[in-house]
Formats: C-alpha cells, structure tokens, sequence
C-alpha cells in the first residue's frame, strides 16, 4: 500500500483507525476478513472475536451468509471496487432497514466524494477513503449533501416530506 493515502472518515471527521485488512494485518486488535475467510472460522471463534473481528463484503457476495452473526460483528464493510458499482449501497441499506444492524457500516473501496451523501443517507458511518480528491473536501469541510432528495432512505428526513415521492421512513 505504499505510496497510496488513505484516511478513515466517521461520523462526520477523520479518525485514527484500528482496523487492518487481514492482507496488512500487523498483529493488531482488529482485524477485517474477507466473508469467506470469517465463515470458514468456528461459531465459538467468531462469538469470541466479536469485538475485534470484521467482514469485508464484496459486490458479488450476498448478505444471507451473515445474517445469523449480525449480533456478533462489529464492522461490516461493504466494498466498492469501482465508482459506477453501488451494488453495496443496497447492501448497507438492507442491513440497516431490514435485518436492524447497528454496527458500523464501512465504504471501502473506490469512494468518491460525490458519493458520500448517498453512502450516509444508506447507512454508512465510516469511510476507507484513497481518493485523494474525497479527503480534501472533507478537510476543507465542503459541504456535499443534496437539499433534496426523491427517494427514500434508511436514515430519517430533516422534516417531514410534503409530496408524495419523498418519502419518510416508517421509524421516524
């Protein structure tokens, strides 16, 4: 990873970050593996590393497989290999919405800043950014958000929505 910047952005500042990839693991607390990696381990040793285990899922891969550990992971990060892949946006969503996962929510990948909203409204909370763009508008605290918005979101709306297409999540 020479050469490459990287910084980790959460709730709205960069943060130091305990978290490595199991391919840069340094012997650290925390550590995030691949799905595969973390479902070929016991039961008993993924109830054990609860907090110092994550999982990285990739585009391709379904959710299914994790559910059952929801309650025992830490950190889900969701991959985006590719700008124009947002396969994990639904991904984030569905954790949040539908199976009710209150860790932490992490873009890797190929984030950039324009994305970032969207990636919040979704259920993100931390962000592996390298684009080098992303992290000095978030430096130079740039506001990216959009004033509006037409479709719904897991997070809830600033107020209540006076037309039919904004749409404000049940739970609100």
């Amino acid at each position: 990873m020479s050469g490459i910047i990287q910084k980790y952005w959460r709730d709205g500042a960069f943060v130091t970050d305990s978290w490595r990839h199991a391919e840069e693991d340094d012997g650290g607390a925390q550590v995030i593996l691949p799905l595969a990696t973390y479902l070929a381990l016991s039961l008993e040793q993924r109830k054990a590393g609860a907090n110092r285990l994550g999982v990285l899922i990739l585009p391709g891969e379904k959710l299914d497989s994790i559910v059952p550990d929801l309650a025992h992971v830490s950190l889900i990060a969701l991959a985006f290999p590719a700008y124009n892949d947002g396969r994990s946006h639904s991904k984030a969503a569905l954790l949040r919405s539908r199976y009710g996962y209150t860790g932490e929510v992490r873009a890797v990948g190929d984030v950039l800043v324009d994305q970032i909203p969207l990636l919040l409204r979704n259920g993100f909370n931390s962000l592996e950014i390298k684009n080098g763009v992303a992290i000095k508008r978030l430096e130079d605290h740039v506001d990216t958000s959009v004033p509006i918005y037409y479709q719904p979101a897991t997070t809830a709306a600033t107020k209540p929505a006076g037309y039919s297409w904004r749409r404000v999540p049940a739970n609100s």
